[in-house]
């Protein structure tokens, strides 16, 4: 990444305004694409984002880490001797490490986490699980023998590449496990206070996550419905909690093959008796939307906007007919409020002219499948020499019809009787009220609620942010790596998901953060290019005290210096070498 500035003239003075911009290469063309807008980059800004970030991650560390004693010492060097040594990132888990910090994750693990007999403290064994995953997911194997002695992580937290290893890290895993419930609470509490965070809103959604292996020793491996396309292989599901601005409030895990529905009451009961009740709205998809769920929660005065299933847009065919009482909450998104004839619900009826165009293109597309399907079996028939057994050609009729579902309901097919070799020939026919009520229901969907006090377009919006839970479910697979698991015990399956969501927890700070610093929203843009900042040895030989290690911190390129500036991030210049390290060093002089 680099910088590009452009200059504009306004009311006789000079404002030159600079963006960061990457080369991307489309085709056969490289293009400059804008990942973030700068603004002037001016002293002001600066100082604004400096504000930003101590109240987010605290003030600047000025302790011993970063102070070596050496700034004022002058010495003779011979030049020739002078080399560089031991690089390690450090620009990524240094920002990991202040989100863990500004969370106050570290404090609460400190407390939380015993300290026993053991030589390292499992709060910054939990510290390196977390950064590790959101800095580079992998396994625990990986970060005890490759990615801790890349990075700096063992600088910050005082903490040697000897002392990391698998089964450290595993025994983390179980402790960190205990104090779920504590870490949940606690995160709601000081991301509230952090980033004004409202957990009055509530968006519910569930998805699942597949193993590796057979995971024998888990009762929670079942197989299930796989929203992964993975129907061959065992799965739990996660059943994930945000706020309306997508932050993470909590989760639970369930068995791979527990129905959507299944998980609701459970889910909203442990939140609650987290939380709070208090004037909360519970907002789901269609796949909560039971019968059984939605008495329970009328009947205990809870509020809801749910989706509902398509089947029951037939109960409100007229009221979609009609041409008055719509109103468009947004361009291409009509809504329209009814009441449910059973329970005297408010439904909010929904078209949109987008999903009306995908829906009839997969009409017509499946339709144009099941007629050539159609026509080829029809022309075998015809060719045939010998009777053929009507039982055969009806399964294969039901396969066309079971492999292009969206249309199956369009057509009518039947064997007729004839003279012909076979026996019967193949009669299709178009079901004419298959497309009138396509032409009705195409683009249309609908929602329940019992909430009486919010206009037709605060409903709509507010179940419009579910697409923030299911963003929540791509950020932990694609960036987070949480599928696939390779654990096979289930408490360290729900460890494993613990540490993603934690650290997902810290990737939703670093995106807020963002967001408000001007830099957009792909937080792995900005840890892969800090990732480039390195930490040094340099090694002085002197002519007067031996050899001297200086622990230095790469100064930031143009792009990175712009990119800390926004964020408000000031990098230390140095780091004191730990104490046993410099014991080594000088037994090794």
């Amino acid at each position: 990444m680099y910088l590009r500035h452009s200059t504009i003239r306004k009311e006789g003075k000079v404002h030159r305004y600079w963006r960061l911009v990457r080369s991307v290469r489309v085709g056969r063309r490289v293009i400059q694409q804008t990942v973030a807008q700068l603004g002037e980059l001016d002293e002001r800004g600066r100082i604004e984002a400096r504000a930003r970030a101590r109240h987010l991650i605290g003030a600047p560390e000025e302790g011993q880490l970063f102070d070596d004693g050496c700034r004022d010492v002058a010495v003779p060097v011979r030049l020739k001797g002078i080399r560089v040594e031991r690089s390690r990132q450090f620009g990524d888990v240094y920002l990991a490490l202040s989100l863990w910090r500004g969370t106050g994750l570290e404090d609460l693990c400190e407390r939380l986490l015993s300290i026993g007999k053991e030589s390292v403290s499992w709060a910054k064994m939990a510290a390196v699980l977390v950064a590790a995953r959101l800095c580079e997911p992998s396994s625990e194997l990986h970060i005890a023998e490759d990615w801790y002695r890349r990075t700096a992580l063992c600088d910050l937290i005082q903490l040697g590449e000897e002392e990391v290893n698998k089964d450290r890290l595993y025994r983390a895993l179980d402790h960190l496990l205990a104090h779920k419930d504590a870490l949940e609470a606690h995160l709601s509490k000081r991301c509230g206070e952090l980033f004004a965070v409202d957990n009055e809103v509530l968006l519910y959604d569930v998805t699942s996550t597949y193993f590796e292996g057979e995971a024998e020793a888990n009762p929670l491996a079942r197989r299930g419905y796989s929203r992964d396309h993975r129907g061959d292989r065992k799965q739990v599901l996660i059943a994930l909690v945000v706020t309306f601005d997508g932050f993470p409030l909590g989760y639970e895990v369930f068995a791979g093959n527990t129905h959507d529905s299944r998980t609701l009451q459970t889910i909203v009961a442990t939140m609650e008796a987290r939380h709070g009740t208090m004037g909360r709205v519970w907002i789901a998809d269609r796949g909560m939307a039971s019968a059984e769920n939605l008495v329970w929660l009328r009947e205990s005065g809870r509020r809801y906007i749910i989706g509902a299933p398509k089947s029951e847009l037939k109960k409100f065919a007229t009221e979609l007919a009609q041409a008055q009482g719509w109103r468009t909450v947004q361009e291409g998104v009509e809504v329209k409020l009814a009441r449910h004839p059973d329970t005297d619900e408010t439904v909010i009826l929904c078209r949109s002219a987008d999903r009306r165009s995908k829906e009839r293109a997969m009409h017509e597309k499946f339709s144009h499948r099941i007629v050539e399907a159609l026509e080829r079996l029809s022309a075998r028939i015809a060719r045939s020499k010998k009777r053929l057994d009507p039982s055969t050609v009806n399964r294969q009729v039901g396969r066309i019809l079971q492999q292009n579902q969206r249309a199956a309901a369009r057509f009518k097919i039947k064997l007729e009787p004839d003279g012909s070799p076979a026996g019967f020939r193949l009669s299709v026919a178009c079901d004419a009220s298959f497309d009138d009520w396509a032409a009705l229901s195409e683009g249309a969907y609908l929602l329940r609620s019992n909430i009486e006090d919010w206009s037709d377009r605060q409903l709509w919006k507010a179940y419009i942010q579910l697409t923030q839970a299911e963003a929540a479910f791509r950020i932990q697979k694609d960036q987070l790596n949480v599928r696939p698991i390779w654990h096979q015990r289930q408490d360290r399956v729900e460890a494993h998901i613990l540490v993603c969501f934690l650290a997902f927890v810290l990737w939703k700070c670093l995106e807020m953060w963002q967001c408000r610093a001007g830099l957009g929203n792909a937080p792995r843009t900005i840890l892969e290019e800090l990732a480039r900042i390195q930490s040094h040895d340099v090694v002085l030989p002197t002519a007067t005290h031996g050899q001297i290690r200086l622990r230095c911190v790469a100064h930031p390129d143009p792009a990175q210096a712009a990119l800390l500036d926004r964020l408000g991030i000031v990098l230390p210049k140095r780091m004191r070498l730990p104490e046993q390290e410099l014991a080594g060093l000088a037994l090794s002089s």
